[in-house]
């Protein structure tokens, strides 16, 4: 039995190598495409957009004490998401619009209201579409006597980047550093409120 032996001629030695040559080729372009369609296929890492987000968060927050200060409740509830929820202190919870206006149309109505609030702290999710602020409020309101009645507290609000960028407040609970009053401190003030109202009737008469 003959071997079968290619001539190894100059002609026969190019063919030999320009195949070599295209097949080469052939294996790299199939290996960069399909390298291509597994980059593709792979989740995009989203830009850390924290640092941005924060500065925005802190104005808004800086924006809506404004608000509240100047006594604006169209304006006071507008930071707030439709299913936003509010946890006052000493009161229910309430959850939507309407509830969240009744609850700021008595505060900012109140005889004397003046004050506001100040972020102490800003965190946003990784992800971008979360984040809360944290910080101190100072409120001024007149008691039943007329007299200014200053209260110091903390407050903590959760937001949540809605579907158009902006960011809206969907959770928000604040309550006093004071100490409540006693129920000696309570008696004192009904005992003058009785007195007030019994000199307000005699006046009348």
């Amino acid at each position: 039995m003959r071997l079968l032996t290619l001539p190894h001629g100059p002609a026969n030695l190019r063919l030999v190598r320009h195949n070599y040559k295209t097949k080469t080729r052939t294996v790299l372009a199939v290996f960069l495409m399909l390298l291509s369609l597994t980059l593709a296929c792979q989740p995009q890492a989203s830009p850390d957009t924290r640092a941005t987000d924060e500065s925005i968060l802190r104005n808004l927050d800086d924006q809506w004490s404004k608000a509240a200060g100047a006594k604006d409740v169209d304006k006071t509830v507008s930071y707030y998401a439709n299913d936003a929820s509010v946890m006052p202190p000493n009161s229910s919870l309430a959850t939507g619009k309407e509830p969240i206006r009744a609850i700021w149309k008595g505060m900012l109505g109140a005889p004397g209201f003046s004050g506001g609030w100040k972020s102490t702290k800003v965190d946003v999710a990784r992800s971008g579409d979360l984040a809360y602020v944290s910080g101190s409020y100072e409120l001024t309101e007149n008691d039943a006597n007329g007299k200014p009645v200053t209260d110091k507290g903390k407050y903590l609000e959760v937001w949540k980047k809605q579907a158009d960028g902006t960011w809206k407040c969907v959770a928000d609970i604040f309550n006093s550093d004071l100490p409540p009053p006693t129920p000696g401190e309570n008696k004192t003030a009904e005992n003058k409120n009785s007195a007030n109202r019994n000199t307000s009737s005699e006046k009348t008469k």
